[in-house]
C-alpha cells in the first residue's frame, strides 16, 4: 500500500488523470456489461420460452410477455413489415451501450500510452537535472511510467470481451425474434 500511496504522491497531474480516466472507464465497462447483460438474457430467457409454445402448439401467439407481442396487439393481422418494426426495436433498445463498450476497447489503450509517454518524459527531464543517470536510476522510473499503460491494455481487454460477449447474445435474441416472426407469418397464410 505503501508504494501505491508513493507512486501517486510522485506522478504528475496528467498521469494521476490519465489513471482516473481508465479508472472510470472499468467502472462503465463493467456496469454496462452487467446491466446489458441481465436484461439480455432476461429476454432471450422470455422469447425462447414463447418460442418453444409456438413451436409446440401450445399458443397461436406470442406471449404477454414477449417483445413481439406489445406490436401484435395493435394490428388485425400480422404481417411481416410489424414483426420486423418489433425485432429491430427490441434488439435496439437491448443493445443500448456496445458503442460505449466499443469507444471504451478502442480509445483506453492510447490513454494508458499517453500516461506513459507523460511518465516518461517527466523521467527524463528529472534525470536531466541530475549529475548522474544510471540504469538503476533509470529502470524503476520507467516501469512506474509502464503502470498506465498496463491499466489502459487491462481495461481495453474486458471492454472488447465484454462488446463481443453482449453482441452474440444481441444475436441469439434476434434469431428467437426472427423465429417467432416466422411461425406467426406461416400460422397467417395458412388461414
Amino acid at each position: 500500500m505503501g508504494s501505491l500511496l508513493d507512486y501517486f504522491i510522485n506522478s504528475s497531474a496528467i498521469t494521476i488523470f490519465v489513471l482516473l480516466v481508465l479508472s472510470l472507464y472499468f467502472i462503465a465497462t463493467f456496469w454496462i456489461f452487467l446491466d446489458r447483460y441481465y436484461i439480455i438474457s432476461a429476454r432471450i430467457n422470455s422469447e425462447a420460452r414463447s418460442l418453444k409454445s409456438l413451436y409446440t402448439g401450445q399458443s397461436k401467439s406470442v406471449a404477454d410477455n414477449s417483445l413481439i407481442f406489445t406490436y401484435l396487439s395493435r394490428v388485425n393481422k400480422p404481417n411481416k413489415a410489424i414483426l420486423n418494426a418489433a425485432a429491430s426495436d427490441a434488439i435496439r433498445v437491448s443493445t443500448k451501450g456496445l458503442t460505449w463498450l466499443s469507444i471504451i476497447a478502442s480509445t483506453s489503450p492510447f490513454i494508458g500510452l499517453f500516461g506513459t509517454v507523460i511518465g516518461i518524459l517527466e523521467t527524463f527531464s528529472k534525470l536531466g537535472a541530475e549529475s548522474s543517470a544510471s540504469l538503476t536510476v533509470v529502470a524503476p522510473a520507467i516501469s512506474e511510467a509502464l503502470i498506465a499503460t498496463a491499466a489502459g491494455i487491462a481495461v481495453a481487454i474486458f471492454a472488447y470481451s465484454f462488446h463481443l460477449i453482449l453482441k452474440r447474445k444481441a444475436y441469439e435474441l434476434s434469431s428467437l425474434l426472427a423465429s417467432q416472426s416466422e411461425v406467426i407469418l406461416s400460422q397467417t397464410t395458412e388461414e
